[in-house]
Order: structure tokens, then C-alpha cells, then sequence
């Protein structure tokens, strides 16, 4: 009966509190390393310090494995705010709403809140980068699974810890899994299905710096919307300090999807990389621009520092790598604009070039600014004999994608692609999280996902030096 009576108590502060809790009903802490077979409700997320909308996409979806009563722990202020209330926009939404309990607790000790209670057993962290890399090693130290958005690390003087924490949590059987999102895009995913069609797209070519053998552009825009609003982001978002320079934030994706697609599954050792250049370059926004996108009247004293002309605030966004993996030359570049154009949104560039064939994934006006890929055999090679072989190599790929279809296009083939693979990027975070829930309960990231986050972060951290180098 007493047992009764408590959870009935607990039931009813749950209505009055509409929907979260305070973290006096949180469990105590256990220092046990978590494991899991799949059980319903096994993985309870622990969200710390939610600053980016991404730590909310997390939530878009539930999960059967996770539970639905998910902690925060945060500072006070706006971001914790913003970030509950697109759960509780998610809970409310008319189709398909989420049923999220969110115990929160918030307050300058929020991170050794964390640790001294745990509550959950996977620490969920998406927001400013400049405490990212110590997040996830003292979760690591304290037993706790992280799921962290890009980038787990932001200069090249935290590298060396990311590198012992990745390495310990390898010991302790702690899984660590950075949010790739951009691998589940479909027409990357295609791209890098026809690139292992040898009678289509022949071998990846070596490509040299000025033109090399698989590049990737991505734009993206600081106001834009997102979940159908517009995104209002953090002042510190602009600070380079806190979120990063462009060359370790964005392009930590760019990176990740060179070496998955030319090398899949295959774990590279930074040995077998090289940086060949690493530049960077500021986009330009008024104080209108600023207060728009952040609602401030005025820059904070941690911008000062950015701001020439009197009022132009200068944020190193933007950024390029060049490098090869195996004498493989790729290509990452990272655009930040302040708006998209109309009826556009984030765009992807990439090409990666065959010995018979280039494989091109445009996103512009002519395409309505939605990724299209496409197949464009080089000068000299039998078109009848390449449209033969994408025939034979689109019946191979409609075993896993079906509907996949070609249509002739200017240079080539386009590839038509059913409406039903594209799922968007939002979608992207549910599938991210379907596979870290496949590791959680295998009990290990697979090694090549391991080492290649190392050698990813180092070549990111490797081209921030560069470019630091190369502008003095």
C-alpha cells in the first residue's frame, strides 16, 4: 500500500509540474558500467547542458529502448529553456506527439549534479563546445555512455584528451558515438553505392590539391528554420571559442564522409593521413543580423573581441581542408551565410571522381535546391556501355532502395529517387540513434567507428593549426 500511495504522489506532482519534474526524485548513483540487451526502457538519457537545437532532435522520435523519462542538467538561463520547450513542443504536436518526462535540474553545479546522482545511464550533449571534450571525459571517468553531437572537440590542445578518453572508454567498455547525421542523407548514401560499381564508375581516382579526387561543400545559414520556426540561437553560438571555428565544427562531417565513403568500414590510422592545407575566412554580420537571429539588442562582452569596422562582427565559420587518406586527396569546405535564399535551405556540394565516371550530388536553383545526384561518364568513354552497367548496377541497388530509377540528363544520368528515402535532415538524428542503440546493445562500437573518430578529430584539430599557421 505504501508503495502504492508514494507512486500515486509522484503521478500527480508529474501532472501539476506540467510534464517535467525537479531532480528530487532522481535515483541514486551507481558505478557500474551499464550494459543492455534491448529491454524496453533500459537507456535513459541524461542531457547536459542542451545549447543546440540538435540535443532536442534527439527527441523528435521515440524509442523503445529509451525510456521516456529523460534528465537534464544545465545552467540556468535561456538555452535550458529553449531546449524544453521543443520537447514539450514535440509532446504537444498533433501527429504522431511524443510522451517525454523531463526531470530537470538546473545550476552552476549542474555537471557534478550529474555525476554525483546518475540517474540515466547515457549522457546526451549537444550545445556550446568549448567545455564538449571534459564533458565526455568526465562521463567516461564516472562509467557513463556518451552520445555527443559534433564536434567532440574544438583546438588542438584538447585533442590529446579526447584521445585518452576515447581510448579509456575503449578499456571500460563505455560506448562513445559522435552524431554523423550526414550518412543517412540518401543521395550520399547512392553515391557511395555506385561508387563500387567498377562498370559504371571505374576506380576512385588519386586526384591531386588543385583538383581533388572526392569533394565535399557544405552552406549553411545562421537563420533558418527549424521544426517549422525560426531558429533563435545562443550569443555564444557566434563566439568561435565556445562553438568552434568552422574548420572543426561543420566540416567534422564533411571529413567523416570522405573517409565512410572511399574507405568503408575500414579503420584509418592517422599515419595514413596527411593535411596538405587548411584555411579559414570570416562571414561578415551586422548588429541587425545579430539581433535577428539572437534577439540581443547589442554583441556581449565575450564578442567584443570579433567586432572591426566599429560593428561588423567577424565569425570564422567558414573553412577549408584539403588532405589525403591512403594518397587519396579530399576536399572539405565549410560555407557559413547569414540567410538562404528564397525557397532554399542548407545545401551539400560533393563529386567524387572516377576513372570512368564522376558521381555528383548538386543542390541549387536548377535542381529547387534539393540534392540530386548524378552520373557523368568522362570524355572518351562509351556512354552505351556506362548506361548499361548503371541499368545492371540500379537493379543491384533497388534489391535495398527500390524504385531507383535514371533519367538522361545534360552530362550524364540523373538518378530519380523515390520521395520515401527522403527523409530530411531532422529525420537523420532517429536513424543516428536507431544505430547507437544497435551498439549499446551489441556492448561495443565497431572498431573501424572507433579509430576513425581519432583519426577524424585529428585530422580537423591538425588543419585548425594549419590555417592558423597559414594566415599569420
Amino acid at each position: 500500500m505504501k508503495n502504492y500511495l508514494t507512486a500515486l504522489i509522484s503521478m500527480l506532482l508529474l501532472f501539476a509540474c506540467g510534464g517535467q519534474k525537479t531532480a528530487d526524485t532522481m535515483e541514486e548513483a551507481t558505478n557500474e558500467v551499464p550494459t543492455f540487451s534491448g529491454k524496453p526502457d533500459e537507456v535513459v538519457l541524461m542531457t547536459l547542458d542542451p545549447g543546440h537545437f540538435h540535443a532536442a532532435l534527439i527527441q523528435k522520435d521515440m524509442y523503445e529502448e529509451i525510456s521516456p523519462k529523460a534528465y537534464v542538467f544545465a545552467p540556468k538561463g535561456e538555452d535550458v529553456q529553449l531546449h524544453l520547450d521543443k520537447i514539450e513542443q514535440y509532446n504537444n504536436r498533433e501527429d504522431n506527439p511524443t510522451n517525454w518526462e523531463e526531470v530537470v535540474y538546473t545550476g552552476d553545479d549542474y555537471l557534478d549534479k550529474m555525476l554525483q546522482e546518475k540517474p540515466g545511464n547515457v549522457m546526451m550533449v549537444a550545445g556550446n563546445n568549448g567545455r564538449k571534450t571534459e564533458y565526455i571525459q568526465q562521463a567516461v571517468a564516472n562509467n557513463i555512455h556518451v552520445y555527443a553531437d559534433k564536434p567532440m572537440v574544438i583546438i588542438p590542445e584538447e585533442y590529446n584528451l579526447l584521445t585518452e578518453t576515447l581510448e579509456s572508454a575503449r578499456k571500460q567498455g563505455i560506448l562513445v558515438y559522435d552524431i554523423m547525421t550526414e550518412r543517412y542523407e540518401i543521395t550520399t548514401i547512392l553515391q557511395k553505392e555506385l561508387s563500387n560499381f567498377e562498370g559504371v564508375f571505374g576506380k576512385l581516382e588519386k586526384g591531386t590539391p588543385d583538383n581533388p579526387a572526392i569533394s565535399k561543400e557544405s552552406v549553411h545559414h545562421f537563420f533558418k528554420y527549424v521544426s517549422g520556426n525560426p531558429l533563435k540561437r545562443p550569443t555564444w553560438f557566434f563566439d568561435v571559442t565556445q562553438q568552434g571555428e568552422g574548420i572543426v565544427d561543420v566540416s567534422t562531417h564533411l571529413v567523416d564522409l570522405i573517409m565512410w565513403e572511399c574507405f568503408p568500414e575500414q579503420a584509418i590510422l592517422k599515419e595514413e593521413v596527411a593535411i596538405v592545407s587548411g584555411k579559414r575566412w570570416a562571414t561578415e554580420l551586422t548588429p541587425a543580423q545579430f539581433g535577428r537571429v539572437t534577439g540581443a539588442a547589442e554583441y556581449p562582452e565575450a564578442l567584443q573581441k570579433d567586432v572591426v569596422k566599429d560593428s561588423i562582427l567577424n565569425v570564422y565559420s567558414n573553412g577549408e581542408i584539403i588532405f589525403t587518406v591512403k594518397g587519396v586527396h579530399g576536399k572539405a569546405s565549410v560555407i557559413w551565410n547569414f540567410e538562404a535564399p528564397e525557397g532554399a535551405k542548407d545545401t551539400h556540394y560533393s563529386m567524387m571522381r572516377g576513372t570512368k565516371a564522376n558521381l555528383v550530388i548538386r543542390q541549387d536553383a536548377p535542381q529547387n535546391y534539393k540534392p540530386t545526384l548524378y552520373v557523368e561518364p568522362l570524355e572518351g568513354v562509351d556512354k552505351t556501355t556506362t548506361e548499361k552497367a548503371l541499368k545492371e548496377a540500379l537493379a543491384k541497388i533497388n534489391e535495398k532502395y527500390a524504385g531507383v530509377e535514371m533519367k538522361p540528363s545534360e552530362a550524364g544520368w540523373e538518378i530519380i529517387i523515390p520521395e520515401e528515402y527522403k527523409n530530411g535532415h531532422e529525420a537523420h538524428f532517429a536513424q543516428v540513434t536507431e544505430k547507437y542503440l544497435e551498439y549499446l546493445k551489441a556492448g561495443k562500437i565497431p572498431d573501424w567507428e572507433h579509430q576513425n573518430m581519432l583519426t577524424k578529430y585529428f585530422i580537423t584539430t591538425e588543419a585548425y593549426k594549419l590555417s592558423h599557421q597559414q594566415a599569420n
